[in-house]
């Protein structure tokens, strides 16, 4: 029989910047299928620590979003949206947003 052993948490990941660009603390990495938020700043070819739980402000798409819809990253524009075509998903919205609101709170990961 296998048997699991455990690591960590899990509630931050090691991550590798193989980009040539530094990543900032706070911005949002893809992971996957996942994202992940830069928790220190990670410069070309360093190890940096990428938070993948919690709850963030981020930067939302035009539209209202209701507390515990799906939410999706989009890389193209920087925000988090509801549209899932083409987009990471992000989480879900931990509280509603109206639609003027320039940010949205998310659980992400979840």
């Amino acid at each position: 029989m296998s048997k699991a052993s455990y690591f960590q948490r899990g509630e931050t990941l090691d991550y590798t910047n193989s980009g040539s660009e530094v990543i900032e603390a706070g911005e949002v990495i893809v992971v996957g299928k996942r994202i992940g938020i830069a928790a220190t700043l990670i410069k070309p070819g360093q190890i940096g620590t990428v938070d993948v739980v919690g709850v963030f402000h981020m930067p939302k798409a035009t539209g209202a979003i209701t507390m515990g819809a799906p939410v999706y990253w989009s890389a193209a524009s920087g925000n988090i949206t509801t549209t899932d075509t083409g987009n990471v998903l992000a989480g879900f919205a931990a509280a509603a947003a109206g639609s003027d609101d320039t940010e949205v709170l998310v659980k992400i990961n979840a």
